[in-house]
């Protein structure tokens, strides 16, 4: 384990990220970062502060981007009272101390969670995967962590998002605090109506999430970080309906 001192970077990427903060497209808040949870959580992860991620743990408690829509996850705030670590920890990475095999760096506010793959899903070891509510699967977008928040930044999330938003969706989500979702029903991976016309009710993130993954095991896959066979959760070519990822900048 690396200690604090060694994790602070003489060359930090946060100034990178606030560039690219200013000069986004998208709507982002910023959480401010506090401590013991700032240098807790960095040390936790054992990433540096020269990587984005690293900076982002250390600097903010998190990110609420699109009126709240899409939460990327730092160090805690009372408006994102969830670490990235501690978010983590028995849902994806459950052997602290050794290199999680699936870390859940960010998630939206009807539960679809973006993960960088460790090993624990098909691909690239390092790629950020999307769990879509809408499917129970997981979709491998083919960027890294930088070019994630670079997307979520600046990207068509309006697009991305098109099955899954209702009209006045903003006035609906931007008051929530970042460990609240929404919860569609009937549910989003079910048959129904239109998502505008199905009911919603707010409730706990740890709550909305862990329903989803717990319907991905029932229907023959797993829930991320405790996968047995890497290539388990995937869809099968010619069942996949991938976003279309690289049309939306």
């Amino acid at each position: 384990m690396r200690s604090l001192t060694e994790l602070l970077s003489d060359d930090p990427a946060w100034p990178l990220v606030k560039q690219q903060i200013a000069s986004a497209r998208n709507e982002v808040e910023v959480l401010e970062a506090r401590e013991p949870a700032r240098s807790d959580t960095l040390h936790a992860l054992q990433v540096t502060t020269r990587s984005p991620m690293g900076a982002l743990a250390y600097e903010t408690g998190g990110l609420l981007v699109d009126h709240g829509w899409l939460r990327i996850l730092g160090s805690g705030n009372p408006r994102m009272p969830r670490t990235l670590v501690d978010w983590n920890r028995g849902r994806a990475w459950h052997r602290p101390g050794s290199p999680p095999a699936l870390l859940l760096v960010a998630d939206d506010v009807v539960g679809g969670s973006f993960a960088v793959n460790g090993g624990a899903l098909a691909g690239p070891a390092g790629h950020v995967h999307y769990f879509a509510p809408d499917e129970l699967e997981w979709e491998c977008l083919d960027v890294g962590y930088s070019d994630f928040l670079s997307w979520a930044f600046s990207g068509d999330l309006e697009a991305f998002y098109s099955d899954l938003r209702w009209p006045g969706w903003q006035e609906e989500v931007a008051p929530l605090p970042g460990d609240r979702g929404i919860s569609v029903y009937p549910f989003l991976w079910a048959a129904g109506p239109p998502v505008a016309s199905r009911s919603r009710t707010r409730i706990p993130m740890a709550e909305l999430v862990d329903i989803q993954f717990d319907a991905r095991r029932q229907v023959g896959g797993d829930e991320g970080g405790s996968a047995q066979s890497p290539s388990s959760s995937q869809p099968s070519p010619e069942d996949a309906k991938p976003r279309p990822w690289w049309k939306l900048w």
